[in-house]
C-alpha cells in the first residue's frame, strides 16, 4: 500500500520480540525475572525516517506479558499506516481505545516510536521536546530480593560504581526478619547511603507496621517507602506515612491519571513514581500535571528496560524537570546491550545532553 501524503505519514509499523538476558535474576516481592522479555517497535515514516520504541512488560509487577504486548502491537500494525505520526496523541488514544489498559508497556512502545520518528526527522532531541528544563539526573541502583550476604555484596558493588542512593526490595521470602537483616547488611557495606525501600505492593498492613518498628529499633530511617501496601489500600498508605513519619511513594497505585487523582485526593502519598511503561507517555504527562497541582513529588522509574526505554524516560524526566528521584538503573542489570547510543552515565549521573535528535538510540546488527 502506497501513501502519497505528508512526510510524517506512517508507512509501516514493525514489531519483534526483544529478549535480553540478565546478569542476575531481578527479584521483587511477587516474583523474579532472569530474562527481559521485551518488544521492539519500529515505525517508518513516508520519508524513510525510522523511530524506535520498547515495551517492557513485567508479569510479576502487574501481570503484563510479552505475548500480550506483541499481540496488541501487531494489531496496531494493521491500522496505523496512513496516520500522521505528528498526531501521536491521537494515535495513542486510538490504540488505548482498542487495546484497553491491559498492557501499558505496548502503549508506551507505540508512543515512543512515533515520537522518536517525528523528533528524529525534525532534528529535535526528545529532552528538548519535553521542555528542555535540564539534561541530567542522579539515579539510584537496586538491590533485589536475596540473602543478606548477596545484599551486602550488591551494595558494595553499587558504591564502587559511584552510585550513592540504594533501592532495596522488601516483602520477599522470610518476612520482616529477612527484610531487616538484608537492610542491615546493605548499610554495613554502605553506611551513608540513603535507602529507598520498595515493597511492590507485597506487604500487608501488619507486616508494614512490624517492619517500621524493626527499622526504628535498628536506628534505620529510610529516605523513601515505595508502595509497600496493596495498590487499592489508600487508607493504609496514608496511615503508613503518619505512623512512620517517612516519605511514602505510590507506584502500583498510580497507573493512570484517574488513579493519580484518587491518590492525591486521599492524601495517600507524598511522591508519585512515574513509569512510562504503566500507561504510556501521554498519560504520564497528565499524571505529572496532577502531581504538580497537588504538590506531590516526582520520581521516574521503569520496569526491566534496555537503554532504549530508559533513555526515553531520562529525556522525559530531565526535559520536564522537577523529578527529585530517579530509578533508571536496569540497563546495568542486562548481560547484553543490543543498541547503540542512549544516555551516558558516570557514577550516578545520567546525561542526555549529547542527544541531538529523538532519543538517540539505534538497534545494532540483527535487530535492524
Amino acid at each position: 500500500m502506497a501513501f502519497a501524503l505528508h512526510p510524517t505519514t506512517v508507512r509501516s509499523l514493525r514489531v519483534a520480540p526483544l529478549d535480553i538476558p540478565l546478569l542476575v535474576p531481578f527479584g521483587i516481592s511477587r516474583g523474579a525475572l532472569d530474562m527481559a522479555a521485551n518488544v521492539l517497535v519500529t515505525v517508518e515514516l513516508a520519508d524513510g525516517t525510522l523511530g524506535y520504541g520498547e515495551a517492557a512488560p513485567f508479569p510479576a509487577y502487574n501481570g503484563e506479558t510479552q505475548s500480550a504486548a506483541l499481540g496488541l502491537l501487531r494489531q496496531a500494525a494493521n491500522w496505523l499506516p496512513g496516520r500522521d505520526a505528528a498526531d501521536w496523541r491521537g494515535a495513542a488514544a486510538e490504540f488505548r481505545a482498542t487495546a484497553g489498559p491491559a498492557c501499558g508497556s505496548a502503549q508506551c512502545a507505540l508512543e515512543t516510536a512515533l515520537l522518536d520518528a517525528v523528533t528524529r526527522r525534525d532534528g529535535v532531541s526528545l529532552w528538548r521536546f519535553f521542555g528542555g528544563a535540564g539534561t541530567e539526573l542522579d539515579t539510584d541502583m537496586t538491590v533485589t530480593t536475596g540473602t543478606p550476604e548477596e545484599a551486602r555484596e550488591a551494595a558494595r558493588l553499587i558504591r564502587r560504581r559511584g552510585i550513592r542512593v540504594i533501592k532495596a526490595k522488601v516483602g520477599g521470602p522470610g518476612g520482616t526478619r529477612a527484610d531487616l537483616d538484608r537492610i542491615s547488611a546493605i548499610l554495613e557495606a554502605a553506611p551513608d547511603s540513603p535507602l529507598i525501600l520498595d515493597g511492590n505492593a507485597g506487604l500487608g498492613r501488619s507486616h508494614a507496621s512490624e517492619l517500621v518498628r524493626g527499622l526504628r529499633s535498628r536506628g534505620i530511617a529510610p529516605s523513601l517507602l515505595e508502595q509497600w501496601l496493596p495498590k487499592d489500600d489508600l487508607d493504609g498508605m496514608r496511615a503508613l506515612g503518619a505512623e512512620s513519619g517517612w516519605t511514602v511513594a505510590a507506584d502500583e497505585s498510580v497507573t493512570s491519571a484517574a488513579d493519580a487523582r484518587l491518590v492525591a485526593r486521599a492524601g495517600a502519598a507524598h511522591v508519585f513514581n512515574i513509569k512510562l511503561m504503566k500507561a504510556g507517555i501521554s498519560e504520564a504527562l497528565e499524571i505529572v500535571s496532577i502531581a504538580r497541582e497537588a504538590g506531590i513529588g516526582l520520581m521516574i522509574g521503569g520496569n526491566i528496560e534496555s537503554i532504549l526505554a530508559m533513555t526515553a524516560s531520562a529525556c522525559f524526566a530531565a526535559g520536564l524537570g522537577g523529578f527529585g528521584y530517579a530509578d533508571l538503573d536496569t540497563p546495568l542489570f542486562l548481560a547484553e546491550n543490543p543498541f547503540e547510543g542512549g544516555y551516558s552515565i558516570e557514577g550516578s549521573r545520567l546525561s542526555v545532553a549529547h542527544i541531538e535528535a529523538g532519543h538517540g538510540v539505534l538497534p545494532r546488527g540483527l535487530l535492524l
